[in-house]
């Protein structure tokens, strides 16, 4: 497969790379990272073709969008597809008690994210992330992890995203989340571009197909999955592990392990099997993977393109490590 290889969003008329940069560890996801780091990383992606970049106001407090900005300054702005996300304000810290999601980020950028899905709120914080990012305009915008605010989301971030893309300042409405039956239920009470489903479409999760996916197909909608290797078990399944930013309990690294087994068997590294399995569903047009150094980025561009007999598929399915109906590349 070709990370460059381009496929119109959507009903969108963004072109996305099949492969694209998550930048959550470029705010210090669990290590710190550094802004030397950060922007390598970026221009490295960059000089390997990928032209998706995905961001949030959470990854590190706004250090993230900051990071990703000072590397993507002096680059041809119509060269690439932005996006990064709402729902989280930045407020200076100690003026709350409760952070909302900020625990796993090292780095301390002074700033606080808390949940504000409203429609002013909404409207501040692509103001603010235009100026971290230092762009004049943001081309995907998810509202980001509503699992608790499904109501004040869709009359309030929803509806200011509406108002945006119908003015010109966004390119596509989209929400971002880890779990796949609120984004059928925005898919099917508003009008939605993209979707960013992280996790719920992975070699160990297909829980996105039961009732995501065949919505979006439907619709039109198109789906950049995230969170292939679910926070990273399947890139090395080892005990202590993380599925879903949590340890992973002996019966998931056992089934990465059976998993990465088979893969061995055919000469394909386990992370090339995870990178690669959600494009055998036609919703998914591409995928968005974070890397906090040069060398993870080169790697999973390596690991994009490394090629995978159908044989493998089959003999997943074979150990019931794959249902049988489930798509395949």
């Amino acid at each position: 497969m070709d990370p460059t290889g381009t496929i119109r969003l959507g009903r969108t008329n963004l072109q996305v790379t099949r492969l694209g940069l998550g930048t959550a560890p470029l705010g210090g996801l669990y290590d710190a990272v550094g802004d030397d780091a950060a922007v390598a990383t970026v221009r490295r992606a960059w000089e390997l073709g990928l032209r998706l970049f995905d961001t949030a106001p959470l990854y590190g407090a706004g250090l993230a969008e900051r990071r990703l900005g000072a590397a993507l300054a002096g680059l041809d702005r119509a060269g690439y597809v932005l996006a990064t996300k709402v729902g989280r304000m930045l407020v200076p810290d100690g003026h709350v008690t409760d952070s909302a999601g900020q625990d796993i980020y090292v780095e301390d950028s002074g700033l606080t994210p808390v949940f504000d899905f409203s429609y002013d709120a909404t409207l501040r914080s692509i103001e603010d992330s235009l100026r971290r990012l230092g762009v004049d305009r943001i081309d995907i915008a998810h509202i980001h992890d509503p699992d608790d605010h499904y109501a004040a989301a869709l009359d309030g971030a929803y509806r200011a995203l509406h108002e945006l893309r119908e003015q010109g300042v966004i390119g596509a409405v989209s929400a971002g989340m880890n779990q796949s039956a609120m984004l059928t239920d925005f898919a099917r009470d508003g009008d939605f571009d993209c979707f960013l489903l992280a996790g719920r479409y992975s070699l160990l999760d297909q829980g996105g197909l039961a009732d995501l996916l065949p919505v979006a197909a439907e619709k039109g909608i198109a789906i950049i999955a995230g969170g292939v290797y679910n926070s990273g078990l399947l890139a090395d399944p080892r005990p202590g592990a993380t599925f879903d930013y949590a340890p992973a309990s002996d019966e998931l690294v056992t089934r990465a392990r059976r998993i990465g087994a088979v893969c061995a068997r055919h000469g394909v590294p386990l992370p090339a099997a995870a990178i690669q399995f959600p494009f055998g569903h036609p919703a998914v047009a591409s995928v968005a993977i974070g890397a906090r150094s040069v060398a993870e980025i080169e790697e999973n561009a390596a690991m994009f393109t490394h090629p995978i007999p159908s044989a493998l598929w089959s003999e997943l399915k074979a150990e019931k490590l794959l249902r049988e109906g489930v798509p395949t590349p």
